[in-house]
């Protein structure tokens, strides 16, 4: 009887596993861990990951145990492992001292901020967002020291922060205490790098602040595998260190710290999930059919009612086109643009669901953000040092920054996304570091108008309190108008409530969200080639724009910046087919859009001709050519009389110029808060 209950030796248990475990494969039947310790030899790596899932259901006690004693069951785990390596291959296991087991897929996830006292020396498993990474650094496993003395050998095993040196010397006739040096070369070294884990914003209790946990990662296969901006499960075991004070001991709070066992990251990059073979097959099916791009278009935001031209924009948004480096300069290939709205057009909501769809999407308010948010900040380490924390553009590198409200940011703010919105880098000179981070990044914006609702006999640059620089690093912008229209209200009210009434959206997406984000992640590995029809029509469409500015007096109705963004346009389309080719058809559907975006923001409305200088300059050339008029009487009138009174100044351009009343009065105020003009006593003009 006493036989039976006498416990199982771990050790054997775990040897019993490696050996035995089998999984079902296309050939029948194999021994997972025992192919895996013999791939060992090929790769040259000393670790292997277990299953947590398969552990538990070879042995539920064995699987609860290294979870309650992880320390202690991960030593027997690895000599058994070391065990079968030696079966398996005696002379790789005689060139390694030992295996390291790494876990994962444990059942049931730790939140965040529920991390305490239970936890302290438990095997757990907790998902989060890193934000900060410190560089890999070299970490003490074994330190040699040699007696200065006797010149004895000795190697101390390294535990703990601090670098522990042997209290006497183990030399035979010395036993002094010390003096010794510290042999680099005989020590063994281990790569570690600290993380700080932040909650997901979906895992966020309302009302709360974000919780941080530092991460100390050690080994050189779980080391430089995250970056700040991903998105990681790390299983791993919770230490509690005292902080000291000096000349005070240590403190009776202690802080907690996760010691990582393996890190997994859980997609928002888009080379870390690919498609399985069966999604593969379902992308390449979908790419063959004709309608790919309506069903794509469709599948974007679905509960948002209409607004296509601004969805097909959004896809081409996702896709991008290609980016060329050439030894002078490189062009870019991501694509930027800008929502200009009404209130209620749901605008908010179309960027909120594009941070979530596209790989590596960050989703940021304007008025809560700063130059350093954006860009990046220079901060203190806890040694003194300063180190670079990445920013809202750096961490969305290779994917899109989506930014509301970007006309209620500070000036000074706001001048910090220029760099990045067309080279694509991030410059910092602060604090002795000097430095330039890649911000590859697609800037999907929205502005609200100045003045509440858009005022469509304004220009774009007068509707929003967004500078002209800022205007013209936009592909495309669109104008989203609230106007009151029967039939469109009709359907607008039906899908709204349809969506109160059952919880759903009455429209359904062709394509769920995960393959979606699949399917722009695999379109990126296509590189279209503008072929000779779509390159003719590119070029046929820029030069009939430009002929039509070419008489004297005529506004520039496109640039060489427009032409690069309809290139873009095109690449994006053949890469949502993935087509290596760049059609005729796709460099259509980018006049189509170019068009209708410049047809939104790019009229003179004095003659509805389509004039680029409102997006460059911020006034239509037919504005500038008055404001030309003015000033040259101004001058002129000036030369004769010295000062100039306002009503002769007025009358003489309303008879002699043929400029309305109101125009002038209107022209002279801009001109007087501009300061090209001034006041030198009431009723007076002057040129400054």
């Amino acid at each position: 009887m006493a036989k039976d209950t006498e416990p199982i030796d771990p050790q054997e248990r775990f040897l019993e596993f490696f050996k035995i475990f089998k999984i079902d494969s296309e050939k029948g039947q194999k021994e997972k861990y025992r192919a895996k310790l013999s791939q060992l030899v090929i790769t040259g790596k000393t670790s292997i990951t277990i299953n947590f899932d398969e552990l538990y259901s070879f042995d539920q006690n064995l699987a609860e145990q290294l979870l309650n004693k992880p320390e202690e069951y991960l030593e027997y785990a690895s000599k058994a492992a070391y065990e079968q390596l030696r079966i398996e291959d005696e002379e790789y296991a005689g060139k390694i001292e030992k295996i390291i087991i790494r876990i994962a897929k444990l059942l049931g996830k730790e939140a965040l901020r529920k991390i305490g006292s239970k936890n302290m020396g438990k095997l757990i498993l907790v998902e989060g967002i890193v934000v900060r990474a410190t560089p890999v650094r070299p970490m003490v496993l074994q330190a040699a020291y040699k007696c200065k003395r006797c010149g004895t050998m000795m190697k101390i095993e390294q535990t703990g922060q601090f670098l522990k040196a042997p209290a006497v010397c183990m030399g035979i006739d010395c036993g002094k205490e010390g003096p010794f040096d510290f042999v680099q070369e005989e020590s063994t070294f281990i790569d570690s790098q600290d993380l700080r884990l932040q909650e997901k914003p979906e895992d966020l209790p309302p009302g709360q602040l974000p919780r941080v946990l530092a991460v100390k990662l050690v080994g050189d296969e779980i080391v430089d595998q995250a970056r700040p901006g991903d998105h990681v499960s790390i299983v791993g075991i919770v230490r509690a260190h005292a902080p000291s004070l000096i000349g005070m001991g240590k403190l009776r709070t202690f802080i907690l710290q996760l010691e990582a066992n393996s890190v997994e990251l859980l997609g928002k990059e888009p080379e870390t999930s690919p498609p399985s073979p069966e999604e593969e097959e379902q992308i390449i099916e979908l790419s063959r059919d004709p309608y790919v791009h309506k069903k794509i278009m469709g599948s974007i935001a679905p509960s948002i009612f209409g607004n296509e031209h601004l969805k097909e924009a959004v896809m081409y948004l996702l896709f991008g086109g290609v980016s060329r480096s050439l030894p002078d300069m490189t062009v870019r290939g991501e694509m930027n643009a800008l929502i200009v709205g009404d209130p209620g057009t749901a605008k908010s909501q179309m960027l909120q669901y594009v941070s979530r769809i596209a790989p590596r999407g960050l989703y940021t308010s304007g008025r809560g953000t700063t130059a350093a948010g954006l860009t990046a900040a220079v901060v203190r380490e806890k040694g003194g040092s300063m180190s670079l924390e990445a920013g809202a553009l750096v961490l969305a590198d290779k994917g899109i920054a989506c930014i509301d409200e970007m006309d209620k940011m500070r000036p000074e703010d706001r001048v910090a996304i220029h760099e990045a919105m067309e080279q694509h880098t991030v410059s910092v000179a602060k604090g002795g570091i000097v430095a330039t981070l890649n911000a590859r990044t697609s800037v999907l914006a929205a502005a609200n108008p100045s003045l509440g609702r858009y005022e469509p006999n304004r220009t774009v640059a007068e509707n929003i309190s967004l500078p002209v620089t800022i205007l013209s690093r936009f592909d495309l912008i669109f104008v989203l108008r609230d106007v009151p229209n029967k039939e469109t209200d009709n359907k607008m009210s039906e899908h709204i409530l349809e969506i109160h009434r059952r919880g759903i959206s009455p429209v359904e997406a062709q394509i769920d969200t995960e393959l979606l984000r699949k399917y722009v992640s695999y379109a990126k590995s296509v590189y279209p080639a503008l072929n000779s029809e779509a390159l003719k029509r590119l070029k046929e469409f820029y030069l009939a724009m430009r002929n039509a500015s070419e008489t004297e007096g005529s506004p520039v109705a496109i640039t060489t910046r427009q032409l690069e963004s309809l290139v873009r346009c095109a690449e994006a389309r053949a890469r949502v087919a993935l087509r290596k080719e760049v059609t005729a058809e796709d460099a259509e559907a980018a006049i189509a859009i170019m068009k209708k975006s410049l047809e939104q923001v790019g009229i003179d409305l004095s003659n509805f001709k389509v004039d680029i200088d409102i997006i460059m300059t911020g006034k239509p050339k037919s504005i500038r050519d008055r404001y030309h008029i003015v000033l040259s009487v101004l001058i002129d009138m000036e030369k004769q009389t010295g000062i100039v009174e306002r009503d002769t100044f007025i009358t003489e351009l309303e008879t002699n110029h043929k400029i309305p009343r109101n125009e002038i009065e209107r022209m002279i105020s801009q001109l007087l808060r501009e300061g090209t003009i001034y006041e030198p006593r009431e009723g007076c003009l002057k040129k400054t």
